[in-house]
């Protein structure tokens, strides 16, 4: 975070009420839903908007914006709750004309804590001063690996569904592989870490290393790979069954249906 944000508590927004301002000239509601487009729930690699958290989202004709997130439980993990407020916080307030931001995180049993925090820039550590034994960073790069080898199957299906030989794959290289929006996705998250994630990169690697993976080694990696996917991809579903129930199934702002057969949401 880097300015400042001013948290408070819910108000003005029921539970499970999404809501968004008319447009102003400064900043179209468009802009900031694709603004909070590019935050992730970082255990499921989803944007918070096709997951349906957010709940409401206003800006004013001054530039003043307000978002308020909801989640599917009340006790949903506290850092990860913290990590999707911040990251919210950082991509509205970066937008052109907006002035001021504030995300409140609503129905949570850590709300006043993460908004306090957030509002604060306090860090997860200060903020769960006593409880917390460190910032947030390296669950973020352990998520993102697990979302590295998701979409390693992802990319990876397609290809041995047509016919490619397993021991194929690690002589090919990511400009290689016909586009797709996995293919994409597949770059965006190995980019994020770090990984080499050009055109001349390897189709096959090591998430933590960057590394080649071992021809000997490639059947274990390929069934980890499938595992992650369908463990991120069950948790998702559940996730938005609970939400659907907790909030009567009222859409929240951004929110999108799964692609069939794709396993990826409309916008990410």
């Amino acid at each position: 975070m880097t300015a400042p944000v001013t948290a408070g508590s819910a108000r003005g927004t029921a539970p499970g009420v999404s809501g968004f301002s008319p447009e102003t000239p400064g900043v179209p509601r468009e802009d900031l839903l694709r603004a909070l487009e590019t935050v992730r729930d970082p255990e499921l690699d989803e944007p918070i908007t096709s997951l349906g958290f957010v709940a409401a989202c206003t800006v004013s004709s001054d530039g003043d914006a307000e978002v308020r997130l909801r989640l599917p439980t009340y006790f949903c993990a506290p850092n990860f709750a913290y990590l999707m407020v911040a990251d919210a916080y950082d991509a509205v307030s970066a937008l052109p004309g907006v002035r001021r931001a504030e995300v409140v995180l609503e129905d949570h049993f850590a709300s006043d804590v993460i908004n306090g925090g957030v509002a604060a820039q306090a860090g997860f550590a200060q903020s769960f001063d006593g409880e917390a034994v460190g910032e947030l960073h390296q669950l973020r790069a352990d998520f993102l690996r697990k979302a590295v080898m998701a979409g390693t199957d992802q990319v990876c299906r397609p290809l041995l569904a047509a016919g490619q030989e397993p021991a194929a794959l690690l002589a090919m290289t990511l400009g290689e592989v016909p586009p797709s929006r996995a293919l994409e996705r597949l770059r965006q998250r190995r980019a994020d870490l770090g990984l080499p994630a050009g055109d001349d990169a390897a189709l096959v690697i090591d998430p933590v290393t960057g590394g080649p993976v071992r021809p000997d080694a490639l059947p274990l990696h390929l069934r980890k790979a499938k595992i992650t996917r369908v463990s991120i991809e069950a948790n998702a579903g559940i996730c938005r069954g609970m939400l659907g129930h907790r909030y009567n199934h009222t859409q929240g702002q951004g929110e999108t249906v799964l692609i069939e057969d794709s396993g990826l949401p409309a916008d990410s």
